[in-house]
């Protein structure tokens, strides 16, 4: 197995809480990975880790075989992407908004027509390229928001909660577009969701968090129709209370 990410007892405090207790887990490069569990289990503190949005108190992070020392490995951040719940976009076109990232990269102007086009295709945003960026529906940014994640074709794509607040139209497009990268791109997909049937709609692989812990992981069928701990039944038939 070829592994893009592995994370060996990580350990995470605030304010001398424990948040993370000596989770590991080893996360191959392709596939889609989904963390769920209740509010305060520590998946989102987890997944911020893995996107190298914070550093563990404890524990080590490899990314691609490599060290672990990633805090200032600027080549190691231009193969990762993020999309955060809320996107912030800039005040100016669609197109300029998605360009970006690739104009500071140095790309030359046909490479960033060319790549920042294809993005737009991928996210079914191409016929709002020349409109403001501001004027997009909710949805609709946070298309543009996975357009700019994936126009620097990253190998490992991290979505935190990537459906939250959106209708159930918008949230069915950004699910069919993430199933479509998984599909054409084959890169791996970190994503986190408080949503169990969006979790079983598009994981391949599910992670269960509660009280800080990794306490259930395996294959989306084999996990939700024969759960091994009581505490992941109890959470994905609604039974659980937190």
């Amino acid at each position: 197995m070829s592994l893009g990410l592995v994370v060996s007892n990580i350990n995470k405090s605030y304010d001398r809480l424990p948040v993370l207790k000596d989770c590991s887990f080893s996360f191959d490069k392709n596939g889609i990975y989904v963390l769920i569990g209740p509010n305060g289990s520590g998946k989102s503190t987890f997944f911020r880790i893995c996107a190298l949005l914070e550093e563990p108190d404890s524990g080590m992070i490899n990314y691609f075989s490599g060290n672990s020392n990633v805090k200032k490995n600027i080549s190691l951040r231009r193969r990762i992407s993020l999309v955060l719940p809320k996107i912030g976009v800039f005040n100016t076109t669609v197109f300029k908004n998605i360009a970006y990232g690739l104009k500071i990269r140095g790309l030359n102007k046909r490479e960033i027509r060319k790549r920042a086009e294809q993005a737009l295709e991928l996210v079914g945003l191409i016929h709002k390229k020349n409109i403001n960026a501001r004027a997009l529906s909710s949805g609709e940014s946070q298309r543009l928001g996975v357009a700019r994640a994936m126009v620097i074709d990253p190998e490992i794509l991290f979505l935190d909660e990537p459906t939250a607040s959106l209708d159930p139209h918008s949230t069915t497009v950004i699910e069919e577009i993430i199933q479509r990268i998984k599909e054409d791109k084959k890169i791996m997909i970190v994503m986190t969701t408080h949503n169990v049937y969006q979790a079983q709609r598009l994981a391949d692989t599910v992670l269960f968090m509660y009280e800080g812990t990794i306490v259930e992981y395996g294959p989306h069928k084999e996990f939700f129709e024969k759960p091994k701990d009581e505490r992941t039944y109890r959470f994905i038939t609604g039974k659980m209370v937190y």
